[in-house]
Order: C-alpha cells, then structure tokens, then sequence
C-alpha cells in the first residue's frame, strides 16, 4: 500500500483496510452489537420508527417542549451495522445542537440489498417527520444525516421526502457516497487509501445493487429540492471528488451549501477519537446543525 501523508494523530486507523466481504460481514454483525457504545449516562432508548429500529438519544437537561431532532443514517459499506463511533457522533450531536438523535439500524446488504435500506430509512424519516409531537420533536425543524453510505441514504430520504411534501429542514453529509459510476478523479487516484478506497468501493456497489438498475444522487439532474446542506470530504479519500462535484451542483441550482474539505484525512477519520482533527469535525458538524435549528442551545464541545 502505497503511504499517504495522513494526519499521525489518526494511529492505527492511517494504515487500516478493513476487510469487506460476507465472512467480515457475518463476523462484524455477531460483534458490533456487543460492544460498549459509549452512551453510558445518556438518555438512550430502543425505540422502532415505522417498523425499523433505531436508538433514540435526547440531550441532557434539554428544556421542555419541541425540540429539533436529527434522523441519522450510519455508514459501514451498506453492510456493516453501526459501529460505537457512530453512537459517539450521535451523542456529540444530541449534546452538542440540543436536539433529539434518532440513529437508524436500517437492514444490511447482501442480504438486504437496494433498495431495501433505503426503504428502511425513508420509512424511518416518515415516522418521525409524521408523528413529530408523539417524540416530543418540533416538526418545523427535522434534519437529516448520514457518513458514507448512510450519507447516500440520507440523499435519498430527503428527494422521497420532498416528493410528499416532508421536507427536512437541513442535511448533513459526512464523506458521503454519491455516485456509483466511479469516474471521478479520486476514484482513479486512490485505490489503496487506509479505512476505505475505490477497490473496496467497487466491492460495496456489488453487494448493495446485485445488478439492479439504480441511478444514485450524483446522476439525479434536478437538486433544487434539497435543503441547506452541510457537506465534508476528507482529503485522502476515492469519495472525495464526488463530494465536491455534489456540493457544486447544489450551489449552481440554488441551494445553500456548506461544504468543508477536510486535509490530512481519510475516510472515516473519525473514528479515531482522540485526533484534533476529530474533534475539529465535530464542533464544525454540530455547528451547522446549531445554526440550521436556529438556537443557541446544546452543550460546549471539548
């Protein structure tokens, strides 16, 4: 593998590849739920949305009424189940913007193929957006998110909600998957990129399409119903150009973006948590969601 000049406070995550195929998949789903999520004291329950289920987190000390709330999808490949980061990110967001987290555990490829988890999360979203006061959720101001595939879920539960007059009020995309023809210039240069790269890339869209016609958000031609979008790229990453050519086709159609090219990264850096560079993304995410919601409130992050 050829060696990138990726940020050192990443560690061990700056040289990983991680394994995709259906024996890591099998061994990831055994082991992904047993793991610490690190929400202890968090106020986390189990909840279903639609029929999927999801953990919903409320921040601390929140006041009462409506809050705003985010419906966010994790990335894994569309075949990995969310990791203890994820939940990491989610209570980040919760605390941070002062809204409700819905964390959606919408079904898995190869088993559940497309367009399978995109029904999952769209019903999910529905769920929320169309029973907001039984959540304890202001309807006025639902966001949506998602990091890598679960960025592409996010995409597309915003062009199903928009089709029926549900709107989100605001979208964030963390290195997002967008485009399944794997053209870009990113794609081409990085074939063997730490945490995630075009060879693996390739790998994923097998498994999630298994040969269905598809056309993902970057072939869409009409984007003027997204809302504000929050988009991040890291710089060391097959997705990065697809990211930037999303976020330029937005601005050109009219719709507010926020686009942060992150330097020194790779995919899914954020998974190390102890990285400035991680807690850098974080406060710029939370943020966006901040200002999206209009409010001041939600705890400092460190």
């Amino acid at each position: 593998m050829k060696r990138y000049p990726i940020d050192r406070s990443f560690g061990f995550f700056a040289h990983f590849v991680p394994p995709f195929g259906r024996a890591a998949f099998g061994i990831a789903a055994a082991v992904l739920p047993l793991l610490p999520k690190g929400l202890r004291g968090a106020r986390a329950e189990r909840v279903r949305l639609g029929g999927v289920p999801a953990l919903c987190i409320r921040p601390q000390g929140a006041p009462q009424g409506p809050l705003p709330c985010l419906v966010y999808f994790h990335g894994g490949g569309f075949a990995f189940g969310a990791a203890p980061y994820h939940y990491q990110n989610a209570r980040a967001y919760a605390e941070g913007a002062g809204c409700i987290v819905f964390a959606v555990d919408y079904r898995l490829a190869p088993k559940h193929p497309y367009p399978q988890p995109q029904s999952d999360c769209v019903a999910a979203y529905r769920a929320v957006a169309e029973n907001a006061a039984a959540w304890g959720v202001d309807p006025a101001r639902i966001a949506v998110g998602g990091d890598s595939a679960g960025g592409c879920l996010a995409a597309e539960t915003v062009r199903a909600a928009a089709a029926c007059g549900l709107r989100p009020r605001f979208l964030l995309l963390a290195y997002p998957v967008l485009d399944a023809r794997m053209q870009t210039r990113s794609m081409a240069d990085y074939a063997d990129t730490p945490m995630w790269n075009a060879r693996l890339n390739e790998k994923m869209w097998r498994f999630y399409l298994q040969g269905r016609a598809y056309r993902s958000p970057a072939a869409w031609e009409d984007l003027s119903f997204f809302p504000p979008t929050y988009i991040e790229a890291a710089q060391f990453d097959c997705l990065h150009d697809e990211a930037a050519a999303f976020a330029q086709r937005l601005r050109a159609q009219g719709v507010a973006v926020d686009f942060a090219d992150t330097i020194g990264t790779m995919h899914g850096y954020d998974i190390a948590r102890r990285s400035p560079l991680t807690r850098e993304a974080l406060r710029r995410r939370v943020g966006a969601l901040r200002a999206a919601f209009g409010s001041g409130m939600g705890a400092p992050l460190i």
